[in-house]
């Protein structure tokens, strides 16, 4: 009776379909898009884990930074050699690289393949190298190429090498059957050149060592600018792509990105994957050189993929699923079924009689179901394959539109390897997988026609741009940095000028203006006080209440108004009655339109003051064209528009420039407070001048503050040799052309358009937005000075510079991001450092009055730049230590602006006019 069961259950296997015979019998290989979503959740994290450790000794993934900071954009241009070495063969190649223009342009290539003789693969390496650099000689040789004249060189070394630099590499370990010696663990470069200077009559400089999925990035991404992404499968597999360079650890740096080598072969190599090892995994490993290594590698690679179908094939012969039970020796023998058999028994028409020939070769004599069998092994074997490549290139772009920040990526993958090459299915079931397992990346894949070859000369090519590039961008910036020498200037030369303006003989561009205020508060201030704040295109009305004693506090109340452009340049009288308009509204806003309030002019303009209630206006500024005003009394032109209105009256008791408003704000807080300085739009500065020292004012008691009016300061010529085309073409076109030069190389609105015309200049020549001047970067105001402080920002990535450029209308790469930041640190690196020359003039002449050996002041700060920008508060403060160290000087933000300091000076004139009535 159970032989006749038996015989039965092996009649029913033998009319079994054979494909489901196969896949009952690999069920294990068989990976469903959950297994494969999993396998790539393991491999991003992994990825993540070993870029944010500080060693690239990790006992999976390597995660190898290459020093390739960016792809091909079509400006590379020149002659170049190349060496592609990763197999029993290497190449030597020429590159020549003409830059695209229009669609002219491209990559003409020659090159010979040499091979490697098998004693020199497991030999010395000196001569494996020597061998590599005299077939260089010959090939230079064969095509009369002149190596007495430098050239640049690009090497492609197709094994796993920690990179400091782009130019070296040293070796981690040899793969591919490479096993020379003294080599491992040495600067291969260094080895290469050695044996070069040794061959001698060859003047090479190499600029580039490139892995071989690098190359394959670099030659794909020389015809389209999207490609990111370089992936190798063929006798090896491996990937890289361009990764934010702040999450490289182990290099320094966060500007931009850099090609990373992920050397994924080795996932697994610390049990990640044990989930989906077979048996016949285990078995490959067992058998190959590295046990225990370059696990993915062994599931996927061309170098396996054959063993791993004769494994399979071998083991249901034994069992009898195949050719009755028998297995000949030839089937036994390692290496005898290859991955360009399982290529060829998968291909479409002829697919089963090469499977055929194939087992026939083997010394079978196989059925047709036997043949379905086997072909349908390959299928799985190969279709695991590039499922496990899919996962592995899911977690590389889901890493790379994370760290983007995009719902949806674009992005194309260049593509070498034989397996993907000659497998005629492969790389469409790969495609497929690829966009199922991450819908949200619109995924490109180009194969790479001139393998890695062409790629180690694009980086060499892109190494000689980048090169070229930072020397002449940095060329273009130089002239604005400022030497220690240049700021001791700056500082003598604006104490000279502030000297100047302190005598009442002799005409000076540092007005030095009395602003008749001759004492800071002391906290006896008290009432109630209507401030006016007028210096840009808004305006602000303010009730302030102060209180006195115990209980000491400032109270504010205020609104905003817009000054329309129509009225900053229609007439004075237009001008006074929108003020006073702004006024009657926030009065009824407050419910007190019936009281007469004491009120303070905050009136951010060059004025020439007689009293504390009256000033000439010098020029306007910022701006302002108003008509019949400049030489006229701004408070009599307020009363009169008060006047006209005949609604209200207020008592005008003082007016006050906003940097003399924003120290008496400081004051009020910290008594050591007698300099003020603004820092925003425009640039002045204040402070408590000896009553002596100032010869238009009768006494010589007491102190009183002195408006500098800085702004002006290099206006009769004196910062001439310091100021750049890029000044003068800010200043020819403001609208006050040779007027406040100072100001315009350290103020908030002219640092943008100095920004602006660097960028022009540097489009021209061909280093920003592909040499494309567009109408936006024409467009005179565009870059405004807050995009400054954006960019410098220390929290924004250059992701997020490029989104600011791309608001602007800039088009940018990732390059350009990085050129544009390096060009707003320069400009307000300069207007801090100029700044800074100027406070420490200002700081020393306190000290100098007061006959002091140490000075220990504050300076009250206000404006949007000292404010917003990142860096600009650190380099002035620091400028100010090394050119005034005798004077400790602190910088305390004003925080309620000058409004609340007219105020005060508002309060304390009304208590110095209460003492004189007294008396």
């Amino acid at each position: 009776m159970f032989s006749v069961h038996l015989l039965a259950y092996y009649f029913s296997k033998l009319k079994e379909d054979p494909t489901k015979k196969v896949d009952r019998f690999l069920y294990s290989m068989r990976l469903n898009d959950d297994q494969l979503r999993d396998v790539s959740a393991r491999l991003l994290q992994e990825m993540q884990d070993v870029l944010s450790s500080q060693s690239s000794a990790a006992e999976s993934i390597k995660m190898l930074p290459t020093h390739v900071c960016s792809t091909p954009d079509g400006s590379e241009n020149g002659d170049f050699l190349a060496l592609d070495m990763g197999g029993s063969r290497f190449k030597v190649l020429r590159v020549k690289v003409r830059q695209q223009v229009g669609k002219k342009g491209g990559v003409e290539m020659e090159e010979k393949t040499y091979s490697i003789p098998k004693e020199l693969l497991n030999g010395k390496g000196s001569e494996l190298f020597d061998h590599v650099s005299k077939s260089l000689k010959d090939f230079a040789d064969t095509n009369n190429i002149d190596l007495e004249k430098k050239h640049p060189l690009g090497f492609t070394f197709s094994f796993p090498c920690h990179q400091n630099t782009l130019n070296q590499g040293v070796l981690l370990n040899w793969t591919k059957n490479y096993r020379a010696r003294g080599v491992q663990g040495k600067d291969v470069t260094r080895a290469l050149m050695e044996s070069i200077q040794r061959t001698g009559g060859m003047d090479v400089e190499l600029l580039a060592l490139v892995n071989d999925t690098v190359g394959t990035m670099m030659t794909c991404a020389f015809d389209d600018p999207y490609c990111e992404v370089g992936l190798i499968i063929g006798t090896g597999t491996n990937a890289c792509y361009m990764e934010e360079l702040r999450h490289i650890n182990l290099v320094e740096g966060d500007e931009g990105r850099m090609c990373v080598n992920t050397e994924w072969g080795a996932f697994g190599d610390d049990g990640a994957l044990k989930d989906y090892i077979t048996d016949f995994d285990r078995d490959i490993d067992a058998a190959s050189a590295t046990p225990g290594k370059q696990i993915f590698e062994k599931l996927i690679s061309g170098l396996y993929l054959g063993e791993l179908v004769r494994l399979v094939v071998l083991k249901m012969a034994k069992q009898g699923l195949l050719f009755e039970g028998h297995a000949p020796d030839a089937l036994r023998t390692k290496g005898k079924i290859t991955t360009a058999h399982v290529a060829s028994m998968e291909q479409y028409k002829d697919g089963l009689r090469n499977t055929r020939a194939i087992l026939e070769d083997l010394g079978l004599a196989p059925s047709d179901d036997d043949c379905v069998a086997v072909q349908h092994v390959g299928t799985v074997v190969s279709f695991r394959s590039s499922n496990l490549v899919a996962a592995g290139l899911a977690a590389i772009l889901t890493r790379v539109r994370q760290n983007r920040k995009l719902k949806t990526l674009r992005i194309t993958v260049g593509v070498d390897g034989t397996v993907y090459r000659t497998h005629t299915q492969y790389a469409k079931r790969l495609h497929k997988v690829v966009r199922r397992l991450v819908p949200d990346c619109h995924v490109r894949f180009v194969l790479s026609e001139s393998g890695s070859s062409k790629g180690a000369a694009m980086v060499t090519a892109v190494a000689q741009r980048l090169a070229s590039q930072r020397r002449q961008v940095d060329e273009a910036l130089s002239s604005l940095k400022l030497t220690q020498e240049h700021l001791g200037y700056v500082k003598s030369r604006m104490r000279a000028g502030l000297e100047a303006g302190l005598k009442s003989q002799g005409p000076s561009p540092v007005k030095m203006l009395p602003a008749y205020v001759y004492r800071t508060p002391d906290g006896t201030e008290h009432g109630n006080y209507l401030a006016l704040d007028l210096g840009g295109t808004n305006f602000r009305v303010l009730l302030v209440k102060i209180r006195s004693g115990l209980s000491r506090s400032v109270r504010l109340y205020n609104k905003i108004y817009a000054i329309p452009l129509e009225v900053m340049q229609g007439t004075g009288e237009e001008l006074f009655d929108h003020i006073v308009q702004c006024i009657s509204d926030f009065l009824d806003y407050m419910g007190m339109k019936n009281t007469r309030l004491p009120l303070g002019f905050t009136f951010s303009f060059p004025c020439q003051q007689t009293s504390l209630d009256a000033g000439v206006l010098v020029t306007w500024t910022k701006g302002f064209k108003a008509t019949d005003c400049e030489g006229e009394d701004v408070v009599g032109l307020l009363r009169d528009a008060i006047r006209r209105r005949e609604e209200f009256d207020l008592d005008v008791v003082a007016i006050v420039n906003d940097t003399v408003g924003t120290m008496m704000t400081c004051a009020y807080e910290e008594p050591t407070c007698e300099v003020g300085l603004i820092a925003g739009t425009g640039s002045n500065a204040c402070y408590m001048e000896e009553m002596k020292n100032i010869e238009m004012i009768e006494g010589d008691e007491g102190r009183m503050c002195v408006n500098m009016e800085w702004g002006a300061f290099g206006d009769n010529g004196c910062l001439d040799d310091m100021r750049t085309e890029y000044d003068r073409t800010v200043d020819d076109l403001s609208l006050n052309p040779g007027k406040q030069r100072y100001e315009k190389m350290c103020s908030g609105m002219y640092l943008g358009e100095i920004v602006r015309n660097i960028l022009i200049d540097l489009t021209r020549k061909g280093f920003l937005f592909r040499g494309q001047i567009s109408e936006t970067l024409k467009t005179r105001g565009i870059f405004e000075t807050k995009y400054l402080s954006q960019i410098e920002s220390d929290r924004l990535a250059l992701l997020q510079v490029r989104s600011i450029l791309q608001h602007l209308g800039l088009d940018s790469t990732c390059d350009d991001s990085i050129i544009v930041k390096k060009v707003c640190g320069a400009v307000s690196h300069r207007a801090a450092q100029i700044c800074g020359a100027g406070m420490a003039a200002v700081v020393d002449k306190i000290r100098e009055n007061r006959g002091l050996d140490h000075l220990d002041v504050t300076v009250g700060v206000d404006g949007t730049l000292y404010k917003l920008h990142p860096h600009f508060a650190g380099v002035m403060q620091q400028t100010v230590n090394k050119l005034a160290p005798q004077c400790n000087v602190n910088f305390l933000l004003s925080e309620d602006g000058s409004g609340k300091g007219a105020a005060l000076i508002t309060a304390v004139g009304c208590r110095l006019r209460e003492e004189l009535k007294s008396q």
